[in-house]
């Protein structure tokens, strides 16, 4: 199972501390942001820590290529801003510098554009960026305000116009609150290779929704705590032709007993457990909070 979540990336431990803080939740694979996802502010990487955090991968088998990093939230390559442009060119080099092979990136939003300027400008801008040695991976969006890539014939749009090779990132809430029915995932699968193709899937975000389908909220939720429910994830997780693909969750941190957010738990550790074990646990927050006291 190649599974585990989203984990910190910080300046004094970088990618080791992320090794370790995956290890700790029993994850094989891992994904983080190099800064904040709402800022431009970058530290340099580190070589040390990089190679300290190679290492303990191997010994711990996790495969790198495996592991994923997502661009922050203010690239937004719909807009005609070459900031975008910049700031994701500089990413990716980051990325490459970690010897890492995944960026997700969600593809933009067009604001008062259409949504077909707003598609052209992100093919336009992918095309400006060129190849790296990082794949880019769009990701399927819930169609919130004015996203693009909020159904697979604009994911398959910008895969199409853009002279480089493209993945894709799947993510269940998202595609849960954009419209499509998980209670019938072979379906959805069908569709989205019959229309951008299962080569091309290459990450899965792995959440639950707070949101009925096709509300175009954005909300995740806990496994098994949500709209799409326990059953439907483990189908999707545990789905033959999905079986090599890294699954990352994204869900919320646990808050305290008065849901006071002055300290927050992550429940990774936990979820990953009741995936492993295939059984849902009714009383995992209660559990959650139990062992960070």
């Amino acid at each position: 199972m190649i599974i585990g979540s989203h984990v910190s990336f910080k300046k004094d431990t970088q990618l080791l501390g992320s090794v370790e803080e995956a290890l700790s939740y029993g994850s094989t694979t891992f994904m983080f942001y190099t800064g904040a996802p709402q800022n431009t502010n970058r530290q340099k990487i580190d070589i040390k820590l990089t190679e300290k955090g190679k290492k303990m991968m191997i010994d711990n088998n996790i495969n790198i290529d495996n592991v994923v990093v997502h661009a922050p939230y203010i690239i937004n390559l719909a807009s005609t801003n070459e900031f975008a442009v910049i700031f994701l060119k500089e990413e990716l080099k980051r990325v490459e510098q970690l010897g890492i092979n995944k960026l997700v990136l969600h593809p933009g939003n067009s604001v008062k554009l259409s949504v077909q300027e707003g598609i052209k400008n992100i093919i336009d801008n992918l095309n400006k960026i060129g190849p790296s040695k990082v794949t880019i991976l769009l990701e399927t969006m819930a169609g919130k305000g004015t996203e693009l890539g909020k159904n697979f014939y604009e994911i398959k749009q910008i895969i199409d116009g853009v002279n480089y090779e493209l993945g894709v990132c799947l993510d269940t809430c998202h595609i849960n609150d954009a419209g499509y029915d998980l209670n019938n995932f072979d379906q959805v699968l069908k569709e989205f290779n019959e229309i951008i193709g299962l080569k091309y899937l290459k990450c899965i975000h792995i959440n639950d929704s707070k949101n009925p389908i096709a509300s175009h909220k954005d909300r995740h939720e806990n496994i098994g705590f949500g709209v799409i429910g326990f059953e439907n994830m483990i189908n999707i997780i545990y789905h033959e032709k999905l079986k090599n693909i890294p699954k990352i969750l994204e869900t919320p941190y646990i808050t305290n007993d008065d849901n006071s957010k002055e300290r927050i738990y992550p429940p990774y550790k936990f979820e990953i457990q009741m995936i492993l074990n295939k059984t849902f646990d009714n009383d995992l927050i209660k559990k959650i909070r139990e062992f960070y006291k």
